[in-house]
């Protein structure tokens, strides 16, 4: 019995000091997904609205954090999305984007779908305003939790569609 205890202690010690949460107990996740580089992406938000936080990393170690956990945080972020219905004869589309940005950096986090390759895509846009160039962390479509196209109307984040294509 006196071993089982240790054990435990051992396990809840390594969590606690080693491991960094991707979702703290107060918070729900809005959309995440795994990278082809075994990393994950996290949206978040407090299960009373009270912000909205953005993780980047492993379980060992979040890469980044953002913004504050505050009311704030929610005006840090735009949503923009644009769809065509209509089938493959009609190159239907569907286009979904979360937007922040850091500095000289434009992060988009993105989903997608288009009709023409039965082409589904996730994963994160990085535009480095100073240099002009991009990055892309490709995510695993499949890993998807929830889903970007719940923004278009629970009315969480502001929207400006004009954004949707680029």
């Amino acid at each position: 019995m006196k071993k089982q205890y240790i054990i435990l202690f051992f396990l809840l010690v390594s969590k606690i000091g080693f491991g960094q949460a991707y979702l703290l107990p107060n918070e729900e996740i809005l959309f995440s997904f795994e990278t082809k580089k075994g990393k994950k992406m996290v949206l978040a938000k407090d299960k009373n609205d009270k912000y909205i936080i953005y993780r980047f990393g492993t379980s060992k170690k979040i890469e980044l954090e953002y913004p504050e956990k505050n009311k704030e945080s929610w005006n840090k972020f735009t949503f923009a999305y644009y769809s065509r219905g209509g089938g493959v004869q009609n190159l239907a589309m569907d286009l979904d984007k979360v937007i922040f940005e850091i500095g000289n950096y434009e992060y988009t986090i993105y989903q997608s779908y288009y009709s023409e390759e039965n082409d589904f895509d996730t994963g994160i846009e990085i535009y480095n305003k100073a240099t002009k160039k991009n990055s892309t962390i490709t995510g695993i479509y499949s890993s998807i939790k929830g889903h970007l196209t719940n923004f278009r109307d629970n009315g969480l984040l502001k929207i400006d569609n004009d954004r949707a294509y680029e």
